[in-house]
């Protein structure tokens, strides 16, 4: 009975009922919503990698001193006008 678990009308038939559900309007927003969330989670899931590499200090400085953390720059998202 389970033998041939999905074959390409199944397939057809989620995407039927996925299409009625949620109507073929809102299907693209939610592909581009859900795109742009993949791509900032991508992007921040990048920058705690690299702020976790740039912190491992590469010498210790000889007096014992503790070294300085780099300064973080804030920049203002593409299109936004106000500053």
């Amino acid at each position: 009975m389970l033998r041939n678990g999905l074959e390409p009308w199944h397939l057809l038939i989620v995407a039927i009922v996925i299409i009625v559900l949620f109507g073929s309007k809102k299907l693209p927003e939610a592909a581009r919503s859900l795109g742009k969330s993949m791509r900032i989670l991508k992007s921040e899931a990048k920058a705690m990698k690299d702020d976790g590499t740039a912190r491992t200090p590469a010498a210790a400085p000889a007096d014992g001193a503790p070294a300085e953390p780099a300064p973080r720059v804030i920049r203002s998202a593409p299109g936004e006008t106000a500053s």
